[in-house]
Order: C-alpha cells, then structure tokens, then sequence
C-alpha cells in the first residue's frame, strides 16, 4: 500500500492568496497531484488552519509547476491549465467535474445544458448545480464558465465578484 504525504502552499494570485493542497505521487507532473485550490471566504474551502491543523507538510516547491501554470493563466499568457488532480469525490461528481474540465477557455454553459451533456433533465440540474459547487479545484476546473440559463451570475464558493473577474480575464459572455 502507497502512503502519500498530504503538502500545502499558498499561492498569492488576483483573487487573493490561494490555499493548494496535493498528495506527493510519483506519476503526477512536478510530482503533487492536486487535492484542492480554494481562494480566502471560500464556502466550504480548506484554509490555512485547516492545512497546519492536519499536520500537513508546508512545502511552496513541491507546487512550483503548478504555481507557474497559474502565473500564466492569470496574466493571460494561457488558456489552458494542465495539473494532475488527485482523484475524489462520488462517480455522479466525477462525471459532472469532467464535463467541467472539457469546457473550452472564454467559454460559458448554462446549468441546464451542463446536466443535458451527461443526460440529466428537470431536477437533475440542480444535482449538477450541487456537484459544481462542491468542486474542490476552483479556477483550475472550471466551474466559473457555468452560469444561469438567463446569462446571469449564478453560485460561485468563490463569490461572484471572483466568478465575474475570471469570466472578465478570459473574455466569456456572462451579465
């Protein structure tokens, strides 16, 4: 049985300083998978005391290809994020979080053809709305290019003042 050890890092970013948490594994790029990228208030996110309460190992270079990935994609210098992701949360959750990870950069999705893409109608969308706002992965799955059938601003853990900014930085039509 492999045992991963669980290392933390912040990050500073626009949105604030960003809490990466991954699990050390041989197979990942730069050698982390990640586990979980939350931004300061997030509804649900790990924090800071979470990450040192745990017994977590702080160490900022076991991140630096995945730091460096979202320098770029802050300063607008890529449209893609390519991180290894430690695998987690219910098959249902998986599967909605792929149809999030296939939405292209400076696009936007309504809740509604979210849930039609995995064969999901009526009350399943709201299912869909529940497993996006339970991502653990903020910017890097993309879950702020989901928005309101209406084009409307709609849940982000984040905040909306965030959802809206990224949607801004990757010039994707929202209201």
């Amino acid at each position: 049985m492999t045992v991963c050890a669980t290392v933390w890092a912040t990050a500073g970013s626009p949105l604030g300083e960003l809490l990466l948490v991954g699990e050390e594994s041989a197979e990942a790029r730069g050698g982390v998978a990640l586990v979980s990228l939350s931004v300061p208030g997030q509804k649900g996110g790990v924090t800071v005391e979470d990450a040192a309460g745990a017994g977590w190992r702080r160490d900022p270079a076991a991140f630096a290809w995945i730091t460096e990935q979202l320098r770029a994609y802050f300063a607008g210098e890529s449209t893609r994020i390519e991180i290894d992701y430690a695998r987690g949360g219910t098959d249902f959750q998986q599967r909605v979080w792929a149809e999030l990870d296939s939405l292209p950069y400076g696009s936007t999705v309504s809740y509604g053809e979210l849930a039609g893409r995995i064969g999901l109608s009526g009350a399943g969308v709201r299912a869909v709305g529940t497993a996006i706002g339970r991502n653990p992965l903020l910017v890097v799955r993309p879950c702020h290019r989901v928005i309101g059938a209406d084009g409307a601003l709609r849940g982000y853990a984040g905040g909306l003042e965030r959802k809206q900014w990224l949607l801004g930085l990757e010039g994707a039509p929202a209201s």
